[in-house]
């Protein structure tokens, strides 16, 4: 046998066995899945956007003078923790 017929086994045989390699897992069924496995896959979905907690008012307000300075990074941060103390001995 020559090298040739030999690199083109070689070929047919790969192609033959990645099928089989590279097929999809059925999807399990939806009435069979015990409530413990399924529950992880829940636990990874993502967030809705409404779950952002409001604002407040003084955080706001510390946020426009931040910006107002021209703050940003860890200065704007310092700032901001801050100012937000200061408002809440303030209360």
């Amino acid at each position: 046998m020559s090298l040739m017929s030999r690199t083109l086994i070689a070929a047919c045989a790969s192609l033959l066995l990645a099928g089989s390699a590279l097929a999809q897992t059925p999807a399990p069924a939806t009435g069979a899945a015990p409530a413990a496995k399924s529950a992880p896959a829940k636990s990874m979905s993502a967030k809705p956007a409404a779950a952002k907690p409001e604002r407040s008012a003084v955080s706001l307000d510390c946020s426009k003078q931040a910006d107002a300075k021209g703050l940003h990074g860890k200065e704007r941060k310092k700032f901001r923790s801050d100012c937000k103390r200061d408002a809440a001995k303030k209360n």
